[in-house]
């Protein structure tokens, strides 16, 4: 949060402390005033036992109180919690101010004057005594917020918030507590029942999410907040279109796969992007079996600069594990890598690595000196016309480079592997698909020979990444257009890289080894709805503003994807979201190694025809040699 939002109302601890020692002397004090009449005999024969039980307490509690953390906390931010340490530390203090007394007493250092109710006594008192000033600064600081509020109601935004749940609450108290944001919610619509008609922090829930054209009219509503991490891209489509309609500007909070180790707040709004309108419901399953995995372990990441691999680490580095080790080619996206991780997990041992994976005898010196427990293998070339005509370093690298990871891993040791694949792997018709397909298999070849938990996850484009067609069609809308797209029947499956990396994970704590995962990648979306989407987004209207050119379909592509041959079946997995293919069903071809050694060869050579041929020959339903050489005027 920015620094105009710290609050106004400021009390040092220094002068909290203060107040607490007149609330020791007082407790004390009061509660044998409390149980006893103050006349002679109180002078007499408890006196001296009061002055006793004040000075203990002035020693004991603040100390106390000091090692609960007491005066570290912002009071103005007073919660439940809070409440509860209070408890404890008030609590633990005057159990201890007890003991030393009822010791003191038996020793007979002063006079017969200690009632035991009287500790009972202080205790109650120093707990309502220290908790009233923390709780009259939070409502000294509440009551400025309220009239800044009050002040600043005519000029600020009026916001209708999406969602009456916890994020939705978070976000209004929020703006409740902090009156430099400007904002201020007028309301909720909400689809539950129960919260019709009530009040979340002395705002109302005016309707459920069908009654939004009717209420951005009538309460006037200058911005709407969509604030449900777990909505499905219909609801986020269905707001952003009622509000586009109305004129009235939306964000939203970003998904719930985005916020994993994140935190709910007004600063983590943001527009709605692609990625809300195709997002889905996350599937709520356990994850403690992902924690087993990697919690503790030394962890490698392949490709660790690229979109998927940095994710990877991210997720990973929220399990602790001993050390997380980052591979990859670049420079420069592995330095920026380490300088985000290390930002948002301090305490995580970091390891960045520069090596090439086509390097076999670097790729075993590496494993030898950090022992990695676990390898997520997400380097490649992905990129299908590049592929086209570079045909060697698609070889080089998503054949060769993968073998390398594997064999070192199964020499060294490595207890789990996960190989990151691609739909394009099945029935390929582009090098990259053939490539990535006998990558497949090389790591299911190894699973077999070593019984290892080695396995495969496919799925299909993820949006956002690198070099994908989002941002490709962003910078086409930016520069004023066209909007390119192939072919207007164009279909892609689409997953954004959170979720996708989320369920690699799930994935890999399921592998018993020598399985090829599916992640359910929902229905396939058509590419010209995608550019339609994205232009209206950006606040213009596809055919009008922004006009769509149609190229024609790229050599190696196809209309539509599959993420598994005809005629096989699938099995379920204990995730709703993950399917498995039987290893039996693979058809590893028995001359494996040849083939890629004579892969390997035919590269080094640069004999393209013949790679080619060797593709189809060796891969099932591969149609490489029939794609037309690639044209680049049709990439841009």
């Amino acid at each position: 949060m920015s620094r105009n939002t710290r609050p106004r109302l400021q009390i040092r601890n220094r002068f909290v402390l203060v107040f607490d020692l007149a609330v020791i002397i007082l407790s004390a004090l009061g509660s044998y005033a409390l149980r006893l009449e103050m006349g002679p005999d109180f002078f007499r024969y408890y006196l001296q036992g009061a002055l006793w039980l004040t000075g203990v307490s002035l020693l004991v509690k603040p100390l106390v109180f000091y090692l609960f953390g007491l005066y570290r906390r912002l009071w103005v931010y007073a919660s439940i919690n809070e409440l509860k340490v209070i408890a404890l530390a008030v609590t633990t203090a005057s159990g201890v101010v007890s003991a030393i007394m009822i010791a003191l007493f038996l020793l007979k250092v002063f006079g017969p004057g200690l009632p035991r109710s009287v500790l009972a006594i202080d205790w109650l008192l120093s707990l309502f005594g220290v908790g009233g000033i923390r709780f009259a600064i939070r409502l000294l600081a509440e009551s400025r917020a309220a009239s800044e509020r009050q002040a600043q109601r005519g000029r600020s935004q009026r916001v209708l918030v999406i969602g009456a749940g916890d994020a939705g609450a978070l976000v209004v108290r929020e703006m409740q507590k902090n009156p430099q944001l400007n904002k201020t919610p007028v309301g909720f619509l909400d689809d539950d029942p129960a919260k019709q008609r009530h009040q979340i922090h002395g705002v109302p829930v005016v309707g459920k999410l069908s009654d939004l054209g009717r209420v951005l009219e009538n309460k006037r509503v200058s911005e709407v907040i969509i604030a449900i991490p777990s909505a499905g891209g219909g609801v986020v489509r269905m707001v952003a279109d009622t509000c586009r309609a109305k004129g009235v500007p939306f964000r939203t909070m970003p998904g719930l796969y985005e916020l994993i180790g994140g935190s709910v707040s007004v600063s983590a709004l943001r527009e709605v992007d692609i990625t809300d309108l195709l997002r889905r419901e996350p599937a709520h399953i356990q994850t403690e079996q992902t924690g087993l995995v990697l919690r503790g372990k030394r962890v490698l990441v392949t490709g660790a600069g690229g979109s998927i691999g940095r994710e990877l680490c991210r997720q990973i580095a929220r399990w602790e594990p001993e050390n997380l080790i980052l591979l990859g080619h670049g420079e420069n996206s592995i330095f920026e890598a380490l300088l985000e991780l290390r930002e948002a997990y301090p305490a995580q041992p970091l390891q960045p690595v520069i090596a090439d994976v086509r390097d076999l005898p670097r790729l075993q010196s590496l494993y030898k000196q950090f022992q990695p427990e676990v390898i997520f293998h997400a380097a490649a070339h992905k990129h299908v016309p590049l592929m086209e005509s570079n045909v060697e370093e698609a070889v080089s690298n998503n054949v060769i480079g993968t073998r390398n990871v594997v064999e070192a891993a199964a020499a060294g040791g490595v207890e789990r592997l996960v190989m990151i694949s691609t739909d394009k792997a099945i029935r390929p018709a582009s090098v990259m698909g053939a490539t990535k397909r006998l990558a497949e298999m090389i790591v299911l070849e190894a699973a077999r020979r070593t019984g290892r938990p080695y396995s495969v996850v496919r799925f299909g484009n993820v949006l956002g990444s690198r070099g994908s067609v989002v941002p490709l069609f962003k910078r086409q809308i930016a520069r004023g257009g066209p909007v390119t797209v192939t072919h207007p029947e164009m279909k892609r499956y689409f997953m954004t890289i959170p979720e996708a990396v989320h369920l690699v994970l799930q994935a890999a704590a399921l592998g018993q080894g020598g399985e090829v995962f599916l992640l359910n990648m929902g229905q396939p979306v058509r590419i010209l709805d995608l550019a339609e989407d994205l232009i209206r987004l950006s606040g213009l209207e596809p055919g009008k503003d922004i006009e769509i050119v149609f190229t024609g379909i790229r050599p190696g592509e196809k209309l539509s994807e599959d993420l598994w041959e005809d005629g096989l079946l699938y099995q379920k997995t204990a995730h709703p979201d993950i399917f498995r293919l039987e290893a039996e069903e693979a058809n590893l071809p028995a001359d494996l190694h040849k083939v890629v050694d004579d892969l390997a060869r035919l590269a080094r050579r640069g004999e393209t025809a013949a790679i080619l041929s060797l593709l189809d020959a060796a891969i099932p339903d591969a149609d490489v040699r029939a794609a037309p050489p690639p044209d680049f005027t049709s990439i841009v």
